[in-house]
């Protein structure tokens, strides 16, 4: 008990370092490379903190065991929104630009659309069985490159680039952002799996541990980067990364999985689904809500208690 007390606490330590090097890297590495922090947080920092999901994914497909996939990413992705962005506006009021909230935005509000089309093949396609199959997988993969191109085409077209300055040269940069992404992976997996073997020695139900432990250990990278951002005044980082995070989890992370092997969809996921899109819709009518253009700290709270209605329904329906 002791030795996983401990663990979870060099975990902790980990992800909040981790976390700290990935922004102060990243940051740096755009300023360098006079590109903007919002096109760095969609693209840099989210494929760094979606690579946990990705990984695990990768080893289900691979391993047989694909069924996990849909639920990771969709329970990932509202706890990006609703947790993660929660966690970190109600700390620090975050202003996005207006190019996210009119353009990442409604794409990834598209993109979690395209997924509910593809995966209920009964009511659309009057198919025996839901499935997100390998023709599904190529799509979302297309989506995904269509994605980075546009993103890379916009990388340039930023105000006030040339404006900034930074002290980290290029290679301190690069270096920082793998370390810090190092740190997030293995700091993600020392908590998650310390924070398991504590809640399995004091009785608590594996059904809990899932719901809880292992729901924020999946946005513990997200979560730690995001605030990490917030309180170095890097609002487009902070945003950038939930909102790349969410993009790069359906159409890259699943996009892998459904190539390499079909995933079966059990209708239940709809909800899961519905609240995810929800969430999406919620973020963008925040931008009109009060402060244009700013999560408030109330906006945030009112997410971090959407989040938790989620779980405590899922907990009893389930």
């Amino acid at each position: 008990m002791v030795i996983h007390l401990v663990l979870l606490m060099v975990g902790f330590a980990l992800l909040i370092k981790g976390g700290d090097w990935l922004v102060d890297g990243a940051s740096s590495f755009a300023i360098r490379l006079n590109i903007s922090e919002i096109v760095i947080g969609l693209t840099l920092v989210s494929f760094g903190t979606s690579a946990p999901e990705l990984l695990v994914n990768l080893y289900a497909s691979l391993t047989g065991a694909a069924g996990i996939a849909l639920g990771n990413v969709l329970g990932s992705n509202i706890a990006n929104i609703l947790l993660v962005l929660g966690a970190a506006s109600a700390l620090k009021p975050l202003t996005l630009k207006s190019r996210t909230i009119w353009r990442e935005i409604p794409f990834a509000l598209v993109v979690t659309i395209v997924l509910g089309v593809l995966v209920n093949d009964v009511f659309f396609n009057r198919a025996s069985e839901n499935m997100l199959g390998h023709g599904d997988g190529i799509i979302l993969l297309i989506l995904f490159f269509v994605f980075m191109y546009y993103t890379y085409g916009t990388s340039n077209v930023e105000e006030d680039l040339f404006e900034r300055r930074s002290e980290i040269g290029l290679l301190k940069s690069a270096i920082l952002i793998v370390i810090g992404c190092i740190g997030l992976g293995l700091g993600g997996k020392v908590t998650v799996d310390s924070a398991i073997a504590i809640a399995t020695r004091i009785g608590i139900s594996e059904e809990m541990i899932g719901l809880t432990v292992m729901a924020l250990g999946t946005s513990l990278p997200e979560l730690v980067t995001s605030v990490t951002a917030a309180l170095k005044d890097k609002s487009d980082i902070a945003v950038g990364n939930i909102v790349g995070s969410n993009i790069f989890n359906i159409l890259l992370v699943l996009g892998v999985s459904a190539s390499i092997k079909n995933i079966p969809y059990d209708h239940l996921f709809n909800f899961d689904l519905l609240v995810a899109t929800g969430a999406t819709i919620l973020l963008f009518a925040f931008m009109f809500a009060g402060k244009k253009r700013q999560l408030d700290r109330w906006k945030g709270m009112m997410f971090l208690i959407a989040y938790i209605g989620y779980i405590v329904y899922t907990i009893l329906t389930r």
